[in-house]
Order: C-alpha cells, then sequence, then structure tokens
C-alpha cells in the first residue's frame, strides 16, 4: 500500500506534464508543469494534503547549484551526493552527470520522490531516493552535501542549519538570497542569472559554501 501513492505520481507526472529542457540548465530534461498540467488536482497524494507541488516547478536555488555543478564537474566528481530536499532532481542529475561516486536524492514528499526517479531516467542517471525527514538523525551515506532552495522558511532553516553542523559534512547551499538565509555561515562561492517560479526574467543567485562550527 505504502507504493500506492508512489504509482500514482508516476502515473500523472508521465500523463501531466511535459518533458522538456530545463530553463538555465538545459543539458537537463526534466517534467515540468505548465498551464493544463492539473497540478491542484493530486496534491492530496503528496506527504502532506497541504503541501504544494513543488517539485513540477522550477526554482531558482536548485537551478544555480545544477548550473554550477555542470560547470565546475570537479566540485562532485568521485564523491558521494547527497541531494538535501531534491524536490525534481535537478541537483542530483547534475552531480550524476558530472562524475559523482554516488548519488543519493532526499525528500519528504513521495511526489517528489517519484518525479526524481522519472527525471533521473530520462536523463540516464542512476542514483538512490530517500522518502524521510533526514535532519533528525545522522546523515545517509555521503561526504558531500548539496542544498538547494532549503532556506524559505525560519524553522526549516534553523533546522537545516543545526543539521549541517551536527553532520559536519562539507556543504554547498544554492539560495537567491533569501530572509532566512544564515548570510553569517555562508561564503559565496559563485553567481548566476537563473530563472525562479514566478518571475518573469532571471534573477542572480548564489552558490554558498556552508562554514561549519568548529569544534570547541
Amino acid at each position: 500500500m505504502a507504493q500506492k501513492p508512489m504509482e500514482n505520481a508516476r502515473a500523472f507526472i508521465r500523463a501531466n506534464l511535459r518533458l522538456e529542457a530545463a530553463p538555465g540548465v538545459p543539458e537537463i530534461r526534466l517534467y515540468r508543469a505548465h498551464a493544463q498540467s492539473g497540478l491542484g488536482r493530486f496534491v492530496g497524494d503528496s506527504a502532506s494534503p497541504d503541501s504544494p507541488p513543488y517539485w513540477a516547478h522550477t526554482w531558482a536555488g536548485g537551478t544555480v547549484l545544477a548550473r554550477h555543478i555542470l560547470t565546475h564537474p570537479d566540485t562532485v566528481r568521485g564523491r558521494r551526493i547527497l541531494d538535501l530536499g531534491c524536490g525534481s532532481g535537478i541537483v542530483a542529475i547534475a552531480a550524476g552527470l558530472s562524475g559523482a561516486a554516488s548519488v543519493t536524492a532526499a525528500d519528504i514528499d513521495p511526489n517528489a520522490i517519484a518525479a526524481t526517479e522519472l527525471n533521473a531516467d530520462a536523463n540516464g542517471v542512476t542514483l538512490a531516493t530517500l522518502l524521510a525527514d533526514v535532519l533528525d538523525g545522522p546523515p545517509p551515506a555521503c561526504d558531500f552535501i548539496l542544498a538547494g532552495d532549503t532556506f524559505y522558511d525560519p524553522a526549516l532553516a534553523r533546522r537545516v542549519t543545526t543539521a549541517l553542523d551536527r553532520w559536519g559534512v562539507p556543504t554547498l547551499v544554492g539560495d537567491m538570497g533569501r530572509t532566512p538565509l544564515p548570510l553569517d555561515r555562508l561564503d559565496p562561492v559563485a553567481r548566476y542569472d537563473v530563472p525562479d517560479f514566478g518571475q518573469p526574467h532571471p534573477m542572480p543567485a548564489t552558490v554558498f559554501r556552508f562554514r561549519l562550527k568548529q569544534s570547541a
């Protein structure tokens, strides 16, 4: 029974979303929403009945990370990658295309996991998916973390920051400058103009290196 929502999601995505080049990252194809997608009919199969279908849209934080990884594949090559809050899987797919040793894409939304698996298949990328809230426990086996658009809410931003400090794993963050970002813990690495959902034109977004707390 646990698999039924995932099966429903895969069928809905194939039938209603369009597989097309991702804006800002044309090397990657994604199943993307459009005006006739009817996403409102499917929100109820999400992790929460009120959970928006973030996975069906392009967001600046994930796009800027994917763009940076594909431009600088040495960032992930040979490393075990965790894509934290994978959404559509664009970041995980970029890591897979860039030579990561392994990629785990984690999200709390079964629809996001279904979309990530379909998108990975469409791009010829092998990855593992994890349907779980990993922030309160140990991270999946990895030696590098990619976190796109994970600081949009103050409470979530605090949880992510606490988890990254506890895990002690090098991390890159992608964001377009949301207020909850812990800027005192982030060092800019690169900036690109990329699309963001609901914005008419590309906008600047930044790849940051998360500065881990020093042990006492």
